[in-house]
């Protein structure tokens, strides 16, 4: 089977049956914590209408964003490349215990894609400021790991500094009043662009924003545009 019909039927068989078998033999519900079918083709339309071959997704979950992507990636050639992270892919967190047990990564193992993937099993806020050190850019980035507000404040930041003026900066679950903030600051304040917006479930709303300037990441330190007041 080609890599793209593997990709599509591992896709659909766990957007069909909305679960997927852990390797502890349990069966595990994917939604709503994936995004769903209509989202997906959202965001691998973006990919490839971009002609993204760099992308970086936080947030790995059970890898169906992540498959959504990937068949971006390949459909628009050869080079493509994506870096996903997730500090519970594998390990347990402390407090709730909470772990995918490594089933995004045997997911884009069957689905043939492992290898476009570059997976760091760390916090975004880590592996972000490496990225930057590192010298990387990329020409789309898909936010969709912790929703704390400090969390999706600091995917933001960096993400404007990763991904160059014009490109583009996916937001899920823009529903939430933590996310909303986040965005609106780098559209107060960075000079970002709303490009897009839709809603699959009351569960995953997003938005579509492209990145501003990097001059305005330089601005005078007295320059601040109010945030909170979303009207």
């Amino acid at each position: 089977m080609e890599p793209l019909e593997q990709l599509r039927a591992v896709r659909e068989r766990l957007v069909s049956s909305g679960s997927v078998v852990a390797p502890d033999g349990r069966a595990r519900k994917i939604f709503p914590v994936a995004i769903g079918p209509h989202e997906g083709a959202v965001l691998r339309d973006l990919v490839i209408e971009e002609r993204a071959l760099r992308t970086f997704e936080t947030g790995l979950g059970f890898g169906v964003s992540t498959l959504f992507i990937c068949e971006g990636l390949l459909l628009n050639g050869p080079g493509g490349s994506h870096v996903a992270m997730d500090p519970f892919q594998v390990k347990p967190a402390s407090a709730a215990g909470r772990t995918y047990a490594s089933v995004g990564l045997r997911t884009l193992e069957e689905a043939r894609v492992l290898s476009l993937v570059e997976f760091h099993e760390q916090e975004s806020q880590i592996v972000l400021p490496r990225l930057l050190e590192q010298g990387r850019t990329f020409d789309l980035a898909f936010i969709d790991g912790s929703h704390r507000f400090e969390a999706v404040f600091l995917d933001l930041v960096y993400a404007a500094r990763l991904v160059p003026e014009g490109g583009i900066v996916f937001v899920d679950d823009a529903q939430l009043l933590a996310v909303q903030r986040s965005v609106e600051f780098c559209v107060r304040n960075l000079g970002w662009v709303k490009e897009g917006r839709g809603r699959e479930s009351d569960a995953h709303e997003w938005s579509v924003l492209r990145a501003g300037p990097p001059k305005l990441l330089e601005r005078p330190f007295t320059e601040f545009v109010d945030f909170r007041n979303l009207g």
